[in-house]
């Protein structure tokens, strides 16, 4: 019975991912606008998700541990697309390619640096969350940004960590499972001000 527990969480971790960003794109596609989306938030986060993708092939985890991130960068990158055609930026995604892609080679040039990144890793994913959470506070408005969204990477972050160390008795390192933490922390808590500035704004 544990296991078919197991695998429902594993099936369900990826069929979340698979839709996770889907919710915003169809929120700022609908209203043709980005209003409420942070580009640094959604580039630091780009970089977050690279930066623990690279380290886990690097280091030879099993496909499934990270098989998700692919699938979540893809859509990052459609909805920074749509973000920079909106906000009239669209010419700074061949520059912002350019980065990730060096980027992507350079991290596994040395070992240092991909075990540097990695210990930086949490710090550029929790960044990402911040950033969205001042663009809320500042503007007190929750705009397009999709609550589903935000609730469904809070869901990944439980269900991801939770069930590799159990399913596979895998020993990740501290660091990853203090970024998995602090991840479903910091996305619970725009999730809640998403919520929070969509209610004002409703009763004003």
């Amino acid at each position: 019975m544990a296991l078919t527990l197991l695998d429902v969480a594993h099936w369900s971790t990826w069929a979340v991912c698979a839709v996770m960003k889907l919710p915003q794109l169809l929120a700022v596609l609908q209203a043709g606008s980005a209003r409420g989306l942070s580009v640094g938030s959604l580039l630091l986060e780009l970089a977050g998700f690279i930066v623990f993708l690279r380290y886990q092939i690097y280091y030879g985890y099993p496909l499934q541990t990270y098989l998700e991130y692919p699938i979540i960068i893809a859509q990052d990158v459609i909805l920074l697309l749509c973000i920079l055609h909106f906000y009239g930026k669209t010419k700074r995604a061949l520059f912002f390619a350019a980065v990730f892609w060096g980027g992507w080679y350079m991290l596994t040039l040395r070992k240092w640096i991909i075990d540097l990144a990695m210990n930086l890793c949490t710090f550029i994913s929790a960044a990402s969350k911040l950033v969205q959470l001042w663009c809320l506070w500042r503007t007190r408005d929750s705009g397009e940004v999709s609550a589903l969204t935000w609730s469904l990477s809070a869901y990944t972050c439980a269900r991801v960590g939770f069930f590799f160390i159990n399913a596979y008795n895998i020993f990740f390192p501290l660091l990853v499972l203090i970024r998995f933490i602090t991840m479903l922390i910091l996305n619970i808590w725009v999730t809640a001000t998403i919520l929070h500035y969509g209610k004002t704004k409703k009763t004003d």
